[in-house]
């Protein structure tokens, strides 16, 4: 631990987020024995990594474990740092901590057992931004084992719109990357028809009068696109990369 704290390594991938989070998987294979992913707009509470190491350490049969979020940015336009940081210092500790079941974890902050992972990699099917890449990865995870979501492991996701994929793109991967994944049979049916329907519906409504930093037009063709293209039996989430 010292080690790791007194000299941190940075690691390169290739473009997108599954290729990236398979590289910093490959690296710590038989060098970790809890691996992290925290989204580039996640701010995590000062006592998340120590309250997540004793979960595990607790629990054998624990495989995953995802934070339960104070606020999320992307539910009313983001967070700055400044008020992450004041919702933080803010909290309420619930003692003792809820804890609950999950069928998958949410990628913008979790932490997994790599004993557990052994083998497992997220798909490199899902390119770029990996459009619901950990539902599909942790889906798998838990055929392993038990998954949590607690309420003492937390942080503030701030919801950053700015340097993301393109709407068009986005939306594609709304519609191609449920269908892949239900397919591939990582992703329950109604979760991902609940989940297809809201983006759909959202889309085309506010479409009509976008906000300011959202790109519905763009969702919205997108949409329309993998739509066309399921009809037509040609859906496939790659298809993004050339767009």
């Amino acid at each position: 631990m010292d080690q790791a704290r007194g000299a941190p390594e940075v690691l390169f991938g290739e473009k997108g987020l599954c290729r990236q989070r398979n590289r910093a998987l490959d690296a710590l294979q038989d060098r970790a024995d809890v691996i992290v992913f925290f989204d580039d707009d996640f701010i995590p509470a000062p006592d998340y990594l120590a309250i997540v190491e004793a979960l595990f350490r607790v629990n054998p049969k624990l495989v995953g474990i995802t934070g339960d979020l104070l606020a999320d940015g992307v539910l009313r336009g983001g967070y700055s740092i400044e008020e992450a940081q004041a919702i933080i210092a803010g909290r309420e500790h619930t003692f003792p901590p809820a804890i609950t079941e999950r069928h998958e974890l949410y990628g913008c902050n979790m932490a997994i057992r790599v004993s557990a992972a052994d083998g497992l990699r997220f798909d490199e099917n899902l390119p770029l931004y990996g459009w619901q890449e950990d539902v599909d990865f942790t889906n798998r995870l838990g055929r392993r084992g038990r998954m949590i979501a607690a309420s003492s492991v937390t942080g503030v996701h701030l919801g950053v719109s700015g340097g993301r994929t393109s709407g068009k793109r986005l939306g594609y991967s709304q519609v191609a990357n449920i269908i892949y994944l239900k397919r591939k049979g990582t992703m329950r049916a109604d979760f991902g028809n609940r989940l297809m329907s809201k983006n759909l519906f959202a889309n085309a409504l506010r479409s009509v009068k976008p906000e300011p930093l959202v790109d519905r037009r763009g969702r919205l063709l997108g949409n329309v696109l993998a739509v066309a293209d399921c009809l037509r039996g040609r859906v496939d989430p790659r298809k993004i990369l050339e767009m």
